[in-house]
């Protein structure tokens, strides 16, 4: 009997857990869904003849609005070995585009299921491995009896609730965050002697070596701390508000429900693939250091926004993960930053992108910016988001124009 090495630096990472969402760029009230699959024919990525992944994660990725949820997938090696990168990523670049993060399927898989709210998967040993974590599994292939019906893989398959491909993505994976599940049994079957590997293996090999086995304690190496991987969405974003004075409700998606409440504008990220998007977007957006000389810094980028597209009402220039500066049709400069309490982690924490959504709202409610800045509630992700806006006293140009 060896354990499971696998299990066992999971179950020492799990004090870990918002380190790892954070990693991903997960933000306090957001929902990471982890989709992933084996890499068999009968698996998500394969379905048989089905093909159900390629064309599910664009809908997911349009479907869940981009501050409630974050997106994540994780395709078994063998995947990217028998496909190759550039043929899976060209598959999923839509889905990308939209907000989809592809982990490495190596070092950071197990970190992103540790991290997750939710799985959406299949009858591999990943799904199995986010129930016996108590993570809640939607299952989208079954593998169509690969599976001996006697083990206790077999038997969770059975038993977890499936995916409707074809019905609203939204409101399953809703249902099922919603399901309160109970702690599942599936770490019984994954190992009966959880924490127990290292020793067992290391008494077992220097058995087999007839040596003595070292005094010190074994030990496994622990799961490394991911690289910072933030969504990048450069899909044009519908934006669907509401204002109420101070308050602004946001809903951001790469696909807006017809005749869904509320005023729209269109949010558009400087490196879209179609450059007719912001011939028509509302709102302009990058992200970058705010003294990059490439961009003439944040002012002279944002100059040259709207000078450049006559139909953008505000440019947005991302300067960190809590704070942007906008220029308004106008000539308005502004610099939005989210009103947190540091020491208990509390308070805004939206993308710096939507913060400036919701200035635009509220500008087309009427909304005007007195000399000593103004604070907006922005709501999104199941809370209330303060905001501080405060007005940037422009530089002295020349008659030829800001840059």
């Amino acid at each position: 009997m060896a354990g499971d090495p696998c299990f066992d630096r999971m179950l020492a990472a799990r004090a870990h857990r918002e380190r790892f969402r954070r990693a991903l760029g997960v933000r306090r009230g957001q929902r990471l869904v982890v989709l992933n699959s084996t890499w068999n024919p009968e698996g998500l990525f394969g379905s048989g003849d089905r093909d159900i992944l390629p064309g599910l994660l664009p809908r997911m990725a349009a479907e869940l609005s981009a501050d409630d949820y974050r997106l994540a997938a994780v395709l078994h090696p063998n995947i990217w070995y028998g496909h190759g990168p550039g043929q899976v990523r060209a598959w999923l670049d839509q889905a990308c585009r939209a907000g989809l993060t592809l982990i490495d399927p190596v070092r950071d898989w197990r970190q992103a299921v540790l991290a997750a709210d939710a799985v959406v998967g299949d009858f591999g040993a990943v799904s199995y491995y986010a129930a016996a974590l108590d993570v809640p599994v939607l299952m989208a292939a079954d593998g169509r009896g690969r599976l001996d019906p006697e083990t206790p893989l077999a038997s969770f398959v059975r038993h977890a609730p499936r995916l409707d491909p074809h019905g609203s993505l939204r409101e399953q994976v809703e249902r099922l965050l919603a399901g309160g599940h109970g702690r599942s049994d599936a770490a019984n079957g994954v190992t009966s002697v959880p924490r127990a590997s290292a020793r067992l293996l290391r008494r077992h090999f220097y058995r087999l070596m007839s040596l003595p086995e070292p005094t010190a304690p074994a030990l496994l190496e622990p799961l490394p701390l991911p690289a910072y991987d933030p969504p990048r969405r450069t899909a044009p974003l519908r934006v669907r508000t509401r204002v109420d004075e101070v308050d602004v409700w946001i809903e951001r998606s790469a696909a807006s429900p017809y005749g869904a409440p509320g005023d729209t504008h269109v949010a558009v990220h400087e490196d879209t693939r179609d450059p007719a998007a912001l011939e028509v977007a509302d709102l302009i957006t990058r992200e970058g250091a705010p003294d990059d000389p490439r961009l003439g810094g944040w002012r002279g980028w944002s100059a040259d926004v709207v000078r450049d597209y006559p139909q953008c009402g505000m440019a947005v220039f991302v300067t960190g993960p809590h704070t942007c500066a906008v220029r308004s049709r106008e000539g308005a400069l502004f610099r939005l930053s989210a009103d947190m309490d540091s020491d208990t982690d509390t308070g805004a924490d939206l993308d710096p992108a939507a913060y400036a959504s919701s200035l635009y709202a509220w500008f087309s409610a009427g909304g005007r910016v007195p000399p000593a800045g103004v604070r907006l509630r922005v709501h999104a992700a199941g809370g209330v988001h303060p905001v501080c806006v405060e007005p940037v006293t422009p530089h002295p140009r020349s008659a030829s124009g800001e840059r």
